[in-house]
């Protein structure tokens, strides 16, 4: 490998994201919402805070509210960032560092490919895959943690097996950026700690080494992995501890007990406990977590496992089970896959695991090459493949299917789906609340609190999964006077408030925008 490969890797892994960015003039999801209005108020001088509520796990006091209590920071201070070196508070300035981020993606696969197979042709066949990474390529330019997580995963396994004395302080420093960009990153600071287990059973002549030599060892290690993770993530377990007495927000807690994914949105949150789940009964549970196993299998064999890589992800692991490096993404992998089918089961289906797998995705597109050639060799000890330009010629075959892969699956989600669709209609809602005189500081109820601060500035809170009591019950608490109730964004308990707008005195309709219904909130007095 040379500078001029990483260069053209460089341009390409570019020019990609850019392209896909060009038809993305929103985030046009709340997640990625959520990131860039956090980066909004921290490029704006405000801090920490938020004037919008998007669940009430923790219990909101009231706005504006203390941010990232349940995402966390790193994406939103990213997107800050590319705003403060800009100038300008815009989507076009927030998005920035993610695409040049994306951009180095296909650099750290390529570099950990090299230092696994030793060979320039599979890391870059390696590197080009992963620029064209088919269901990821959507989300790469947006606000949000995939080119963070990718990044950051592959600088963990490139680093893990050096034998420097400072390799355990920059594991930990690396599992605490990834705590810092996603709670789940937390698994990490786990894996640094088996890093540093299995990297002491054996000394350098593979001899094993005694109890008493291992945890002599180990010690020293942890506790530099222990220093690293304090030194990137201890600020915000400070800052956590001062606003709830924890080192851990309470609302991540509550997940444990959701029923169903809608009661991500339960108000009060004090209805979701363990006592609850047990009433719902361990049938259903058992139900959830089948179909969360479902859900999330199908995720591994097509997201993360490029539906045509798969295979060959598997064949080339095996090839490389005596890497470090594989055991410790199989193991991250498999724990993330329990976790996010057991214990989280809704928020595992709904986008968790294949947000938190990204940080595993760079040593699958390592694989997979390897696998590949494993095959070939395979095939040319039994007559077949003989000519020398074969290994290139399905090698350029891998990289052309993800590229056409990755075609279709960008229109279908960006350009033919209409990205953003849904948060676009935000601002002709908030044209009419100001048509009917509605001041901008008042606060309304929405089903994407974070998507229509950006397109109106104006607080608002998430519509709380209950009835029509429980919304009026919000309202009173925060002081929201005003609905919006999306076509498609309704729970079932206020369907007939959204068919029968004029149905319940306490909802006064306004107007229909976009299949988007308005109403004032009569409270008694």
């Amino acid at each position: 490998m040379n500078w001029r490969h990483y260069a053209i890797l460089f341009a390409i892994g570019l020019s990609v994201p850019s392209a896909v960015a060009s038809f993305q003039s929103l985030p046009g999801y709340m997640d990625a919402d959520y990131y860039f209005a956090g980066g909004l108020q921290l490029a704006g001088g405000h801090g920490f805070s938020e004037p919008y509520l998007w669940n009430y796990l923790d219990d909101p006091a009231g706005l504006p509210h203390p941010s990232h209590t349940y995402w966390m920071p790193l994406a939103s201070i990213v997107s800050a960032l590319g705003m403060w070196l800009t100038g300008q508070a815009t989507y076009a300035a927030g998005r920035l560092p993610f695409i040049l981020l994306s951009a180095c993606v296909p650099l750290l696969t390529t570099a950990l490919a090299f230092r696994v197979s030793r060979q320039t042709r599979l890391a870059l066949v390696s590197g080009l895959v992963s620029i064209f990474s088919l269901y990821y390529a959507p989300f790469m330019p947006v606000p949000d943690n995939y080119a963070l997580f990718m990044l950051l995963g592959a600088a963990f396994l490139l680093l893990a097996p050096l034998e420097q004395k400072w390799v355990p302080l920059v594991l930990g420093a690396l599992a605490g950026l990834l705590t810092l960009a996603r709670s789940d990153g937390l698994l990490w600071l786990g894996l640094a700690g088996l890093t540093v287990m299995w990297k002491s059973a054996y000394k350098s002549d593979g001899i094993k080494n005694t109890f008493r030599q291992w945890f002599g060892m180990i010690l020293p290690a942890g506790l530099l992995v222990m220093a690293g993770y304090l030194l990137t993530m201890g600020f915000w377990h400070v800052r956590t501890l001062d606003l709830f007495g924890s080192l851990l927000a309470p609302g991540g807690g509550r997940l444990l007990w959701l029923q169903n994914y809608n009661q991500t949105f339960i108000y009060p949150p004090e209805s979701l406990t363990r006592a609850s789940f047990l009433q719902a009964g361990w049938d259903l549970a058992l139900q959830n977590r089948v179909r969360a196993f479902s859900d999330n299998f199908g995720n591994a064999l097509a997201a993360q496992g490029g539906i045509f890589l798969f295979p060959f992800i598997l064949i080339g692991l095996w090839q490389l089970r005596r890497e470090l490096r594989t055991k410790i993404a199989v193991t991250g992998w498999l724990i993330l896959f329990a976790v996010m089918t057991i214990l989280f089961p809704f928020a595992g289906s709904r986008g968790s695991f294949f947000h938190a797998g990204a940080a595993f995705q760079p040593y699958w597109w390592v694989a997979a090459p390897v696998g590949l050639d494993a095959v070939l060799t395979w095939a040319r000890r039994r007559g077949q493949f003989q000519d020398r330009n074969a290994p290139y010629f399905l090698q350029g075959v891998l990289v052309l299917l993800a590229v056409f892969m990755t075609a279709y699956l960008v229109n279908l989600r960006v350009i033919a789906d209409g990205w953003a669709r849904d948060d676009a209609i935000y601002q002709s809602v908030e044209a009419e609340l100001l048509d009917n005189g509605i001041r901008p500081g008042e606060v309304v109820i929405v089903r994407n609190p974070p998507g229509y601060f950006i397109a109106s500035g104006r607080p608002s809170i998430s519509l709380p999964f209950g009835d029509e009591s429980t919304i009026l019950a919000v309202a009173e608490r925060y002081g929201a006077r005003y609905l919006v109730l999306e076509d498609g964004g309704t729970f079932d308990a206020i369907r007939d408030l959204y068919d029968d707008p004029q149905g319940n005195p306490a909802f006064v309709y306004l107007g229909e925008v976009n299949e988007a219904k308005l109403y004032r909130i009569e409270l008694a007095r």
